[in-house]
């Protein structure tokens, strides 16, 4: 298979503070572990291009996209919420993330390439269609959905996030629309505190699933052939996204799951299946959480090696 990672030197020099945990070292991570594993030389890179305030409102209100292009004096900070701030860089590196995730799906629908990861950051999974917030500013996995579907006139997209913690922006953006299934796990009670419904009561197309700290691959995988590949298979995609969060790993202190490498490269096969029987193999994936740098790069490569066909 074919697969490129889309990036751009832009997402680095969107930054929070030393203190926080979404920071530059995220990507420098990813690239190191590249590096070591053999993959870069094997998968091609492409520059995310900027995404256009055309392409934002897809999703998001005017508002939420005047605010996040406000660009703060050098060495200065505006908080948008308790844990989402914006540098000088945070504009342009917002439409680089949000711009990748569109180039990565027109690559996959030319048939350029089979799929695509985006090393992107600010991630976007929580940014909802009338706020930023929990790190993300616009929600680039949900800008390249709707971009899909009103380009290619796609009938049928799936969005599957396997982060740590629920997104709640891509599920308030696509509540209401049947075309889009959501399928995710996420551990619970956590932030943002939000995705549980009750018995009966949630739309068929969002299939997300909440699940108690200190569950482990078994528990995962069960679930992910429980609820996901039926619904997912029922749903027939036509192109398939990934919101792909590897906060769930077992070392990272963002949560407490229990994953590992080889659960991601089991997830991500599950769902090179589905679409290669659906979707033509057309996937995008963009990164979302993550915040232990090494367990993030070993795991992302590991989710990059099946894309790429080689594991």
């Amino acid at each position: 298979m074919t697969t490129a990672i889309f990036s751009h030197a832009d997402c680095l020099r969107h930054e929070m503070g030393d203190w926080h945990p979404e920071c530059p070292a995220r990507l420098q991570a990813i690239d190191d572990q590249l590096i070591a594993s053999g993959l870069a030389a094997l998968i091609e890179r492409r520059d995310a291009p900027l995404a256009s305030v055309d392409d934002l409102e897809l999703v998001h209100a005017a508002q939420v996209i005047d605010r996040a292009a406000i660009q703060p004096p050098p060495g200065e900070y505006l908080a948008l919420d308790a844990d989402t701030l914006l540098n000088q860089h945070s504009w342009r590196a917002a439409l680089r993330a949000a711009g990748a995730a569109i180039a990565a799906t027109d690559a996959v629908m030319a048939g350029e390439i089979d799929n695509a990861f985006c090393a992107v950051r600010p991630p976007g999974h929580h940014a909802t269609p009338s706020a930023s917030m929990g790190f993300c500013l616009f929600n680039n996995v949900a800008i390249a959905a709707a971009h899909a579907m009103q380009l290619y006139g796609l009938e049928r997209v799936a969005i599957v996030d396997f982060d740590v913690h629920h997104g709640n922006g891509t599920e308030e953006a696509f509540a209401h629309d049947p075309r889009v299934l959501m399928a995710s796990f996420f551990q619970h009670p956590l932030y943002p505190y939000s995705g549980v419904h009750a018995p009966g009561t949630a739309p068929a197309h969002l299939v997300n699933i909440p699940v108690p700290a200190y569950s482990c691959g078994d528990t995962i995988r069960a679930l992910v052939r429980e609820h996901w590949l039926p619904a997912l298979h029922a749903h027939r995609p036509q192109l398939l996204f990934i919101s792909a969060g590897f906060d769930a790993h077992r070392e990272d202190e963002m949560a407490s799951m229990g994953l590992v490498e080889a659960d991601y490269a089991w997830i991500t096969h599950q769902l090179v299946e589905v679409a290669r029987e659906h979707a033509k193999g057309r996937i995008v994936s963009c990164l979302e959480g993550g915040y232990a740098l090494s367990a993030l790069g070993r795991s992302v490569v590991a989710h990059l090696k099946v894309l790429a066909g080689i594991a």
